[in-house]
Formats: C-alpha cells, structure tokens, sequence
C-alpha cells in the first residue's frame, strides 16, 4: 500500500439495494442520531471483527469456550472494559451481540440517555459544539466509545453556557 493512502475501516453492504435491509439501516440511523449510514457500517465492521476473534478463539481451543476464554482473557477483558459484555459474560456472548450493543456505548448515545439533551440529534451537536467532557477532558467525537468507568464522569463541559440549568436548549427533567 502506498504512504498515504487511505483505507476504509468499514465495508459496505454487498447488494445496496436491499429494501428490508435500507429501512433498517434508517431506523437505526434515526433511533442513534447516525449523521449517516457510514457510521452504522464502521459499527457493524466493529462487530463483526470482534465475533471473528471469538470464533478463532474458540477454533483454536477446539470448540472448548471455556478453554477459549481463558486463551482470550485480553479480548474480553477489553470488550468488559467498554461495556459491550458484562462481568459474567463469555465468548460464546461474543457471538450473541448485536449491533446496537456498540451503538449504545458512544458518547452521542451515552450523552442522550443521560439526559443531557432532548434528542440524539442534539447530543451530537452539543458534542461536537466541545460543550461535553469526558474525566475532565474535552470530547468532540460522537463516536467515542465511552469504557464503562468514563459512564460516571460524562458531563458538561464547565466553561459551557449549558452547564446553567435554566439555559433553553438543555433537556427538560424527568
């Protein structure tokens, strides 16, 4: 590959137009505030290399999982991290996960069930407006995997009109 040559870290769908499958991708593109489908195949890729590295695990140890969890103790001690399995879960739980289970853990996401804003549409903006903080840092990317222990520290940024409660734009309490 030549310096500087782009590369994409996602692939696109093989039929492009598959009726079924188009009004799916906008449902979840609406559900999640996706600014376009881009971000929904880079999550899918996402995916899908993480259910690749649990069937090689798992090929690996025979079709033993438990013996695969063991050899693959990094892996899912990452995807705990970022909140995509739980404590108890296993690489046979790799190959259950869905899309939305990486949906659900970026910051644009993690920003609108918190409350801080009324729509995805509008945690998005306020994201990338640098009026969220993440441990105390600026973050500007929607689609920053918030890792479990960072959940508690997503706020608004202190320097931020927003941070006022009264301010019009912030989301009503429920």
């Amino acid at each position: 590959m030549a310096l500087g040559q782009n590369t994409k870290f996602y692939e696109t769908p093989n039929h492009p137009y598959q009726g079924e499958r188009i009004s799916e991708e906008m449902g979840l593109s609406g559900k999640y505030g996706l600014k376009n489908k881009e971000e929904l195949w880079k999550a899918q890729s996402e995916l899908r290399l993480f259910r690749r590295e649990a069937r090689r695990l798992i090929g690996e140890a025979g079709g033993d999982a438990d013996a695969a969890g063991v050899e693959g103790e990094e892996f899912l001690t990452r995807l705990k991290r970022i909140g995509v399995l739980g404590d108890e879960d296993g690489l046979n739980d790799v190959l259950a996960l869905d899309v939305t289970d990486i949906l659900e853990r970026r910051l644009q996401t993690v920003v609108y069930r918190k409350g801080y804003a009324n729509t995805p549409e509008q945690a998005r903006q306020f994201i990338s407006h640098g009026h969220i903080t993440v441990d105390g840092s600026q973050v500007s990317i929607p689609s920053y995997k918030v890792e479990t222990s960072e959940e508690g520290t997503v706020e608004f940024d202190e320097n931020s009109p927003l941070t006022d409660e009264l301010h019009p734009e912030r989301a009503e309490e429920q």
